[in-house]
């Protein structure tokens, strides 16, 4: 006779097998029913301030970026309502997470770009142009164009900001250099109008009619029927109601720009854009988080901000 141990006779037992494999079974079960209620406690349990400020920092380094709203609640499943409920709305949320709330990307903070900026102005011994610039920078120009609109009103924007932070002592030489900057642009024969800036004109074309010198020059010839109308209506009366716009974005507030509050002095206001001003309300938006209404039409009296309507003020400010 072979000599066959009990643990070989075991596991040629059916039975044994079978409760074996059931044991597994119920195992298995019970840790994915045991992860199913982990990841539904999770996803319904309301995070605090700490754990949302942690999850987007988690987020952006795994990303590269600071993430958008939708990639948070795609890669952490943290939804609008609660950066809403703990914050007030996602910009905050990334303010209090030590990122500038403007746009997506890691925005470079003002200071890091007027000292890359005078630092090349410093070595060139004049304003870079945007080629200048990029063959320089460690960045893009995108950042200080979509501060300040565009690359011509860079210049005048940071020599602002140097003065308005003190920093005229320590880049004494760099803001006299942009001050003769702005004396030459200013002096030099600019002319409203198009920009005259392309090597040639504007094509005609052949399959469309051609249109006598027209009666009204206006930027907008309709009035606006909706906020994107009132952003780009602002854009063209801005100068003439004292503002310099040097931000447009897409969230809220809408616009930041410069106001001249008395002769010579200018301040930087938070501008949201409403096709009437009582759409502040339908947007949930904070009054504490801007400064005055743009709009269309009034219609909100008890509004606590300062509002601008542009449909009365539009007679009175058509250019000529």
């Amino acid at each position: 006779m072979s000599n066959v141990n009990s643990q070989d006779l075991t596991s040629q037992d059916p039975t044994s097998q079978n409760t074996t494999a059931q044991n597994t079974i119920r195992q298995n079960t019970i840790r994915q029913n045991t992860s199913s209620r982990a990841v539904n406690e999770s996803a319904t349990r309301k995070p605090s301030k700490e754990e949302i400020i942690a999850a987007i920092k988690a987020c952006a380094t795994k990303l590269g970026h600071v993430p958008s709203q939708a990639e948070m609640q795609r890669e952490r499943g943290i939804s609008r309502r609660a950066f809403s409920r703990q914050f007030g709305n996602y910009t905050k949320a990334l303010r209090a997470c030590g990122f500038d709330g403007q746009g997506s990307g890691f925005m470079l903070s003002m200071e890091e770009l007027f000292k890359e900026w005078a630092g090349i102005v410093r070595d060139s011994g004049e304003a870079p142009s945007i080629a200048e610039y990029q063959l320089r920078s460690q960045h893009s120009c995108g950042p200080l164009r979509n501060r300040f609109g565009s690359w011509q009103h860079v210049p005048a924007g940071l020599l602002q900001y140097a003065e308005k932070n003190g920093l005229g002592e320590q880049w004494a030489d760099v803001l006299e250099i942009t001050r003769r900057h702005g004396q030459r642009e200013r002096g030099g024969g600019a002319t409203r109008g198009p920009w005259k800036g392309w090597n040639s004109g504007p094509k005609i074309l052949n399959d469309r009619p051609v249109y006598g010198e027209p009666f009204l020059r206006t930027a907008l010839t309709f009035a606006p029927v909706n906020e994107m109308g009132v952003v780009f209506l602002f854009g063209a009366m801005a100068e003439k109601l004292g503002f310099i716009v040097t931000w447009i974005g897409t969230q809220y507030p809408d616009v930041e720009a410069f106001r001249e509050v008395a002769p010579g002095r200018w301040q930087r206001v938070r501008v949201e854009v409403e096709f009437q001003s009582r759409n502040f309300l339908q947007h949930f938006h904070d009054p504490a988080g801007c400064d005055l209404i743009v709009c269309w039409e009034h219609n909100w009296p008890d509004c606590p901000l300062e509002v601008i309507a542009l449909k009365g003020l539009f007679q009175a400010h058509l250019p000529g």
